[in-house]
């Protein structure tokens, strides 16, 4: 993981943030918590850094607070497709704890914010002792395949306009707002299709009010309507997440 790519906030410029921001933390048992805290550090995540790529060992592990983290596959032509998005329901660095210690995928900021990153070490260890963390984290890589897998049946089946539905609703689950920070060439690139796509995808939802757009800020003014118009994916998704990440709240977002 390229940690000097990560801007750290300047001090006495750190928005407000706590860890509890990211459920998964919050979640964790107060023994856990405290011996943590001494070695997590609140870093700032860019629009469109990469975090790391295809087979970078990985040193840390990130906990998104405001910020979205994008899981993508990149083809040896440069054709790239999202897997999977991590916001603060839980962890970017699953192959730390799972043993593998390097992924075949690339990880992108999607949309801006903060995170509290933690060495590698430190979790491993703990992973290894403490039942409740072990559990915690294990439910959570479980969600994340559910993720996977119904993102590929979402993109086989169903149209540009249904896919941006989705994602949009499972961007906004992970994040405590209803504003995403990101480019239509980024959601181009993460949903595997062409900007035109994507544009008048945008444009038709921009019409209809359930979303503002511009110059790389996405507001939704109409989750309800949003919901409607997307695909059965979204649903499942939501609602395996549900059934095993507990610790999230009932309204993980504005309404």
């Amino acid at each position: 993981m390229h940690l000097n790519s990560i801007k750290q906030l300047p001090n006495g410029e750190l928005p407000p943030s706590s860890s509890d921001q990211n459920y998964l933390l919050g979640a964790l048992p107060d023994d856990v918590k405290a011996r943590l805290a001494p070695h997590l550090e609140l870093v700032k995540l860019p629009l469109g850094k990469s975090l790391y790529e295809s087979g970078d060992q990985l040193k840390y592990v990130i906990f998104p607070t405001n910020s979205i983290i994008s899981l993508v596959y990149v083809m040896e032509n440069g054709d790239s497709a999202e897997i999977s998005v991590i916001g603060n329901d839980g962890i970017l660095g699953t192959a730390i704890f799972l043993g593998g210690g390097s992924t075949p995928h690339r990880a992108v900021v999607q949309s801006e914010g903060s995170a509290y990153q933690l060495p590698a070490h430190v979790l491993r260890e703990e992973f290894k002792h403490h039942s409740k963390l072990h559990e915690l984290l294990l439910r959570y890589t479980l969600s994340l395949m559910t993720q996977m897998a119904q993102t590929a049946v979402c993109n086989r089946h169903h149209s540009v306009d249904q896919q941006l539905c989705r994602w949009l609703l499972l961007s906004l689950d992970r994040i405590p707002s209803n504003v995403l920070t990101m480019t239509q060439e980024l959601i181009a690139n993460m949903l595997g299709v062409r900007r035109e796509g994507v544009s008048v995808a945008a444009g038709k939802l921009q019409k209809l009010g359930v979303i503002e757009y511009q110059r790389g800020r996405m507001v939704v003014l109409d989750r309800a309507k949003l919901e409607k118009l997307s695909c059965e994916c979204y649903q499942v998704v939501k609602t395996e997440c549900d059934r095993l990440l507990d610790y999230l709240p009932d309204n993980n977002h504005p309404r």
